[in-house]
């Protein structure tokens, strides 16, 4: 969706300035081309914080002259030319729209830092930050190379002279300090940031290779007393790379105004594409690489290949996705109340269970319904509901019944099991949300014992909250760690309902590892003792251990599996002055 992002430099120029004024603490990440540019200006983690919503994302792109120069092949040393460099700067403004800080090294020469700095200026770009290092620099964090400060009288000019060149308010120079990097005093970092403001700069980033902060928490100290005795304000910035454990919020009470993130997607691509080429070679074939990939789909829509077809898809989720009912097998455990009909037709309060399904999911706008049958599958009906016989099930699993709809699963769809009753705002949440692959699981469980005599199906997911800090649940965080129903009651965090959204992607990857399981296994397969009878949860399991992310809705009770009599009785309570589910 690129061209959602055009914006005109003059627009785009004084956003980091607006947002300092407004007191705002800019987060900021590196990029280093087009795709990691809209990887920065794109990415959020949503979730709540005491029922409120919360939204994280980045306020500012830094452009970087490590990941610049390391994506060309080069070292870091001022050896890839201006040109070059803003070739990747007008690379990465033309798929973006959030301000940008550039990376300038030394700034070269007084002369020809003023180009620089007309150049920045017209393009958009809202802030450059200078190292007051003798051109040509090194960087700053491998340790025991030499490191050349420039004289701050010199530095001075070359700000001063900047500022002249500058033709709006809206574009800021920052003074980089490297005399902790170059293993001076903490007394000499602080005069050149002194001489630095008395020459008119915008900012003053201290830098650290130090794995603690603490000299860098000294620096903001003593650089909040320099501004008052200078009787000015001027943003302070930080990079946090080593001295890593330090968090924004922490960062931000001692008084820096911008964090960078200085070089992390370049590094943590480096490392995905080293490993996929040692699978590639380790296999002799990709197949074992794909959960290591982005599908090739995200990356049409990142950059804007599958606009209209993204469009479309929007449209789909509020309309009708196949929904599959796997309903095949035999209750014997409600045989007495079931007679000769299978489990869906079982009545509660006037309406069988499939009927209290189809009403739920038809009032989400849902209406290409799919039920797999097999026990008694004459005795099956519903309106508006396709059937679809599996002959065979008394020898497979439900899973194995499930993909006897294969027909309908190609394009992403919903598979929700035959035995559950659900309010219908749990399907409309399910909707919403664009993840892949999506399990509805209930927390529920973390709050009471788990009956023996059921067998649940249990989840813990993957990221677990320190109790030391503030809880906020991110959708990002809720990815499925392991699934199963040998998994100790004590230790699970969820119970999966048996309602799950796939996408297409998601549809693809699930189908894909299916059809290699039931091909080269045999014997016992995750929990189950037979490959031929292995279930939905094992498969998510395997899917899991081979890299693939399945993310989680919580949700809190408003549903109810029936499993045993006292279920029916219970669901009876409940629903009979009611037609359709509530809060059961």
């Amino acid at each position: 969706m690129t061209l959602l992002n055009n914006i005109l430099p003059e627009q785009r120029r004084g956003k980091l300035r607006a947002l300092l004024e407004q007191g705002r603490q800019i987060r900021a990440l590196e990029a280093h081309n087009g795709i990691s540019g809209i990887i920065v200006n794109s990415v959020k983690v949503e979730g709540e914080c005491d029922g409120k919503p919360v939204i994280r994302e980045f306020d500012a792109i830094w452009e970087s002259s490590l990941t610049d120069s390391a994506s060309k092949g080069h070292p870091d040393i001022e050896v890839v030319g201006i040109d070059s460099r803003l070739q990747t700067i007008f690379e990465i403004l033309a798929v973006t729209n959030k301000p940008m800080i550039v990376d300038g090294d030394t700034g070269g020469d007084p002369n020809n830092f003023e180009y620089l700095v007309s150049k920045l200026e017209r393009a958009g770009v809202s802030a450059v930050i200078i190292e007051d290092k003798v051109f040509p620099k090194r960087n700053s964090l491998e340790t025991g190379t030499q490191q050349t400060l420039e004289d701050p009288a010199a530095f001075a000019q070359k700000i001063r002279r900047g500022k002249k060149t500058q033709l709006t308010r809206d574009f800021m120079i920052i003074a980089r300090i490297e005399a902790l990097i170059a293993g001076k005093s903490m007394s000499e970092a602080l005069e050149r940031a002194r001489v630095y403001l008395k020459a008119g700069v915008d900012g003053i980033m201290i830098h650290s290779k130090s794995e603690k902060p603490d000299e860098i928490l000294e620096f903001a100290k003593q650089y909040a007393l320099i501004q008052k005795e200078l009787e000015i304000r001027r943003p302070l910035v930080c990079v946090p790379t080593t001295y890593n454990q330090i968090t924004e919020d922490e960062l931000g009470e001692a008084g820096f105004n911008i964090v960078i993130h200085a070089n992390h997607l370049l590094r943590s691509a480096y490392k995905s594409m080293e490993e996929v080429a040692k699978t590639l070679l380790l296999n002799q074939r990709s197949f074992e690489a794909d959960p290591q990939c982005a599908p090739v789909r995200s990356i049409f829509q990142a950059v804007g290949f599958l606009d209209v077809k993204k469009k479309d898809q929007e449209n789909e989720l509020a309309s009708n996705i196949p929904v599959v009912i796997p309903a095949a097998g035999e209750d014997t455990l409600l045989k007495p109340y079931l007679g000769n009909k299978p489990k869906p037709m079982l009545e509660i309060a006037g309406q069988t269970m499939l009927q209290r399904q189809v009403r739920a999911l038809n009032q989400n706008n849902l209406t290409d319904i799919t039920v797999v049958t097999g026990h008694a599958h004459e005795a099956m009906h519903a309106e508006g509901v396709e059937f679809v016989h599996n002959p065979s099930y008394e020898n497979g699993s439900a899973l194995q019944s499930f993909m006897h709809a294969r027909h309908k699963l190609g394009n992403g769809f919903l598979m929700l099991y035959a035995d559950i009753l659900l309010e219908e705002n749990i399907i409309a949440k399910l909707l919403q949300y664009k993840e892949d692959i999506i399990l509805v699981a209930d927390n529920s469980i973390q709050y009471h014992k788990a009956e023996a005599e059921r067998e649940l199906d249990y989840v813990i997911i993957r990221h677990k909250h320190k109790p030391t800090h503030r809880r906020i649940s991110f959708v990002y965080d809720n990815t499925i760690a392991k699934i199963g129903k040998k998994i100790n009651p004590e230790t699970a965090t969820h119970e999966f309902i048996g309602l799950a959204k796939f996408s297409k992607t998601g549809a693809e990857q699930l189908i894909q590892t299916y059809e290699d399981c039931v091909r080269n296994y045999k014997g016992k397969f995750q929990e189950a003792d037979d490959i031929a009878r292995f279930t939905f949860t094992d498969l998510i399991q395997e899917m899991i251990d081979r890299g693939f992310v399945i993310n989680l809705l919580e949700i809190h009770q408003g549903w109810m599996e029936i499993h045993r009599v006292e279920d029916i009785e219970l669901a009876n309570q409940f629903l009979r002055h009611i037609q359709i589910p509530t809060h059961l």
